[in-house]
């Protein structure tokens, strides 16, 4: 099912913003000692980079994606702003995908 890819392409920009979030927490934590933020922050980053690599591993076998186009988008997850620049790609790429 294309909704794999769906997920994927969503799970990623959540998965940004909670790298983006992350961020803030550290700044947090660096100027009022308070370590609560990153740790939760952390912890939740934590997880959706682990459904990320799963989601874009299940695209590879179920769905035929290169290994490069995988690649490129785990990649991107290593930078807060590349998932969003690379969105409109990711949305071609599905609708050029063969419905099973």
């Amino acid at each position: 099912m294309l909704r794999s890819l769906q997920a994927l392409r969503i799970f990623a920009l959540v998965e940004a913003v909670s790298y983006i979030l992350l961020g803030i927490a550290m700044l947090v934590r660096k100027f009022t000692g308070e370590h609560m933020p990153v740790r939760v922050c952390g912890m939740i980053h934590g997880v959706l980079v682990l459904v990320v690599i799963w989601l874009a591993i299940r695209a590879h076998f179920e769905h035929r994606w290169p290994k490069q186009r995988v690649a490129l988008l785990l990649v991107a997850s290593l930078v807060p702003v590349w998932p969003f620049l690379l969105d409109g790609r990711v949305r071609q790429w599905i609708a050029e995908t063969p419905k099973p």
